[in-house]
């Protein structure tokens, strides 16, 4: 139970898919009340029981913390103004994932910087998936960095933003499945470098492949990955639970590979794992699944919010 008054949170970009979901998170938090929340085209309307405004018009004199779902590129221009005044910020866009200036908040792995950081970059959705997948496997050397570790993802439209375009229309989207992004052009992926390089002294290659998904939320991520030496299923997943015991957010499976439905409105990775028969040299199939909007995006800011709190991780979140 929270004993104290709920923190003022602000929010940016408070209209796009992502905002949209901060606000629902948020509105039913304990622990944070809502002092504004921005939107441009869309200001003057209501979300969530909260009129949106402008973000020239916010008043940032009354949050404490603000959480902006800005565009790559639009967030560097209002970041740096917002801590000046001494608020503390979770930006969940691209703008600050490899600058020295901001702590990276992939929780599970950087719980401690995360809790005391004035700026902390949220990671990107699919680089969530990823990372939780891999960095056990990293850290415990396991992976073959002479190899390729191989990423096939696919997300919900959702992924792609509100923003109205004529690929991502119901007609062109419904029955069908598609690449996009191949031949290792993704944006993500230098973030992903980065992070396993950081956290878990893995510097191989990959080869990241996303997809699109018919459905509106959710990504599902089958990840071939070299080992360095056998591993039956049993001693994988066994691995995974030392990794992740007592987090509350990451849900490892056994005997079962993870799908949406175990994910979706959650702020939970689940994974699991399946050993490559018939191969000359060992392989491990690890499958990750998370609603990109949650766990992979407003949810995993809010749970980077509590610790920066000092509020239960868990506060305001179904995992």
């Amino acid at each position: 139970m929270n004993n104290h008054a709920p923190v003022p949170v602000g929010v940016l970009g408070a209209s796009g898919y992502v905002g949209q979901e901060l606000l629902r998170l948020l509105t039913r938090h304990p622990g944070a009340s809502v002092v504004f929340a921005t939107a441009e085209s869309a200001a003057g309307e209501w979300t969530d029981g909260h009129q949106l405004v402008r973000a020239e018009d916010a008043p940032l004199e009354r949050a404490e913390i603000v959480l902006a779902a800005l565009p790559p590129g639009v967030s560097a221009r209002y970041v740096p103004g917002i801590r000046a005044r001494g608020c503390r910020v979770v930006d969940l866009s691209a703008d600050f994932r490899l600058s020295p200036d901001a702590v990276y908040g992939l929780t599970e792995f950087c719980r401690p910087a995360v809790a005391g950081a004035q700026l902390v970059a949220n990671p990107g959705c699919y680089p969530t998936a990823a990372l939780l997948a891999l960095l056990p496997l990293a850290r415990a050397g396991l992976i073959d960095a002479a190899r390729e570790v191989v990423i096939d993802a696919a997300s919900g439209v959702t992924g792609a933003g509100r923003s109205p375009r004529r690929d991502l229309l119901f007609a062109e989207v419904a029955e069908d499945y598609r690449a996009y992004a191949a031949g290792n052009a993704h944006r993500h992926l230098a973030e992903l470098r980065a992070s396993l390089a950081r956290d878990g002294g893995f510097d191989g290659d990959l080869v990241f492949t996303p997809h699109l998904l018919p459905v509106k939320r959710g990504i599902l991520e089958t990840i071939h990955v070299p080992l360095t030496r056998v591993l039956d299923r049993t001693t994988a997943e066994g691995l995974y639970d030392m990794a992740y015991d007592g987090e509350p957010c990451v849900s490892v499976m056994h005997g079962a590979l993870p799908s949406l439905r175990d994910v979706v409105y959650r702020n939970r990775v689940a994974l699991g794992v399946a050993a490559v028969a018939d191969v000359r040299r060992p392989r491990l199939t690890v499958i990750a699944a998370i609603d990109n909007l949650v766990k992979g995006a407003a949810g995993q800011a809010v749970q980077n919010m509590n610790v920066m709190l000092g509020l239960s991780e868990t506060m305001g979140l179904v995992c």
